[in-house]
């Protein structure tokens, strides 16, 4: 939970600040889909606790090795879809966790179409798709933004860590309730843009361990650099 001296009028003035502030810094991002559902949702599963540039990679190989059809994907032997994935990391744990939402999904609908989950709620897209095994919310969130453009939160490590640094969540908010918290306070038409940004944010100024505070626009909306600031030489 959010501090309770932080009333939620606030933290959504304050998300409106920060909002505007990197828009200034780093443009404002159009949304366009990136892949289709189904596309989309496997590559999310492949990025899991590997970079972009890994779990990129391995869709792709993915991909031209099943030549874009996902149903073939059902046929492979589990080793061999772990053998083309593994520049992904986790293949052993990955290429079974694909083939069970894929065939989780055609049980359900008997194709591997998900575009039906655009033209639903935001609450009831998040349940279907969190209601397959080893789908949570970031992965449910990704699918959802990026390829229907609906307006989630989704929170990896550098949505999480600035978030918290400027003080729109707690400190012990685990990622997975701040896709909620965060979500809450942005309004949906500004969900891609705040998502996105704050992702740059994160990966030029906001690093991890140590963040460039000498040379980041949001200073003075940032929890971490007051209190850092104060803490004695």
């Amino acid at each position: 939970m959010r501090g309770a001296s932080v009333t939620e009028h606030a933290l959504k003035a304050k998300a409106a600040e920060i909002d505007a502030l990197l828009s200034e810094s780093y443009g404002e991002p159009e949304w366009a889909p990136r892949l289709d559902g189904t596309s989309e949702l496997v590559l999310t599963i492949l990025s899991q606790h590997t970079s972009d540039r890994n779990s990129g990679a391995a869709f792709d190989k993915l991909y031209d090795y099943c030549q874009g059809d996902w149903e073939q994907v059902l046929e492979l032997p589990v080793e061999e879809l772990a053998a083309v994935i593994r520049s992904a990391g986790l293949a052993n744990i990955k290429a079974p966790r694909i083939q069970g939402v894929l065939r989780e999904i055609y049980n359900r609908t008997g194709t591997l179409d998900l575009s039906f989950l655009g033209e639903m709620s935001v609450p009831d897209a998040m349940d279907w798709l969190k209601s397959l095994e080893g789908v949570g919310p970031k992965t449910a969130s990704c699918v959802l933004m990026f390829s229907f453009g609906l307006p989630t939160m989704p929170v990896d490590t550098h949505v999480h860590r600035v978030s918290r640094r400027l003080g729109l969540i707690g400190v012990k908010v685990s990622a997975d309730s701040a896709h909620t918290d965060l979500g809450s306070l942005v309004p949906s038409e500004r969900a891609y843009a705040f998502h996105i940004n704050l992702i740059g944010h994160g990966r030029a100024v906001c690093k991890a361990p140590v963040p460039r505070c000498t040379v980041c626009s949001l200073t003075e909306v940032c929890d971490y650099y007051h209190e850092t600031r104060l803490l004695p030489e």
